[in-house]
């Protein structure tokens, strides 16, 4: 009898979607209606960092609009290869904290993992878009070293995943390492920084849902949403599926000139994310990153958008306002003064 072939692997639909990104810039400006509106990036811009962006995300952007703020965040522009002084490749001093295998530990109580160097998508404005991930990351051959590390250290109750996205590893990788950190008794937490949710929606899957629901340790799912735009039917979905495991989801955005500087889009969004079941978290002053000079919002402006913001909503709907700085021993929230109550005059 001749034995039947082996069934080939089935290919999840996210990394399906994740093929068919955008990834030539003429293609994404002949699909938005926008040749010849737009320039072209220069040769310059790094080849480590080129466009990739999945098509469920340029689904949200506006045809024919350059300034649509979804777009704007994805676009490599000339402005990247400007050298501006105060804007370093390691803007949050990341590397200084290195232990080896992706491990960073820079704050008390927890360390942040770099699963994997590989995003989505490749938001201008990243941080980490200079890291070493060929030197620094936690692949499944160093995962033993890895989980020795974090065994040793029993001050370690909060685990994060980060990368490049954790979630762009596939599951099988992530449950394993989940069930390794599971296995160290003072390991509490784990925390999940990802973007994918938000630009494939479709990486929400039953495989992802699985580990999610099965794991011991307390879960908090961090998304990263910028503009309300972003949010759309398939991302409620996504973000209902991931509730009902039971995660805690919060929402980190990033302060951006010419996306989301604006104290009603910033209302908008906080209104949007609880609609949805997500609480607002932190919204970060840019890092101060190489290329990245044109998203910054000066201090002074970000407290006032943040007093209006303050005014217009509910204390638990106003995100911390916080700037990460190299060194320090906690993320710096920065504070505002509230508008004073208007006082009647005496008749």
């Amino acid at each position: 009898m001749i034995p039947k072939p082996l069934k080939a692997r089935q290919i999840p639909d996210w990394q399906r979607a994740l093929q068919d990104s955008f990834t030539r810039p003429q293609d994404l400006l002949d699909h938005l209606g926008l040749n010849g509106r737009v320039p072209l990036p220069p040769a310059r811009i790094p080849p480590p960092f080129p466009l990739r962006v999945p098509r469920a995300f340029v689904g949200r952007m506006r045809p024919g609009d350059p300034n649509d703020p979804l777009f704007l965040q994805v676009w490599p522009r000339a402005a990247e290869a400007t050298v501006v002084p105060g804007f370093e490749r390691d803007a949050v001093g990341d590397l200084a904290r290195l232990h080896g295998e992706g491990l960073i530990h820079k704050y008390q109580g927890r360390a942040l993992v770099i699963a994997t160097g590989a995003c989505a998508v490749h938001c201008r404005y990243c941080f980490r878009q200079h890291f070493p991930y060929g030197e620094q990351r936690a692949a499944r051959d160093s995962w033993r070293t890895l989980l020795d590390r974090i065994a040793a250290d029993t001050s370690l109750e909060e685990i994060i995943l980060s990368g490049g996205d954790p979630l762009s590893l596939a599951d099988d990788k992530l449950a394993a390492l989940v069930a390794g950190l599971e296995a160290i008794p003072h390991v509490r937490r784990l925390r999940l920084h990802t973007r994918q949710p938000v630009v494939l929606p479709e990486r929400v899957d039953a495989a992802l849902l699985g580990w999610l629901t099965a794991t011991r340790l307390q879960t908090v799912v961090v998304l990263h949403i910028n503009h309300p735009q972003e949010i759309d039917e398939a991302l409620r979905s996504a973000i209902g599926r991931l509730r009902e495991t039971g995660a805690t989801l919060l929402n980190q955005s990033v302060l951006l000139r010419g996306v989301n500087d604006h104290s009603a889009v910033l209302r908008d969004l906080s209104e949007a994310l609880f609609a949805c079941g997500v609480l607002p978290y932190y919204l970060h002053l840019l890092d101060r990153v190489a290329g990245a000079a044109h998203f910054e919002v000066p201090e002074d402006e970000a407290l006032r958008l943040m007093q209006q913001l303050s005014a217009s909503l509910p204390g638990y709907l106003v995100p911390r306002l916080a700037r990460e700085e190299a060194g320090q021993p906690a993320k710096t929230t920065l504070a505002w003064m509230p508008t004073p109550p208007s006082i009647p005059s005496s008749p």
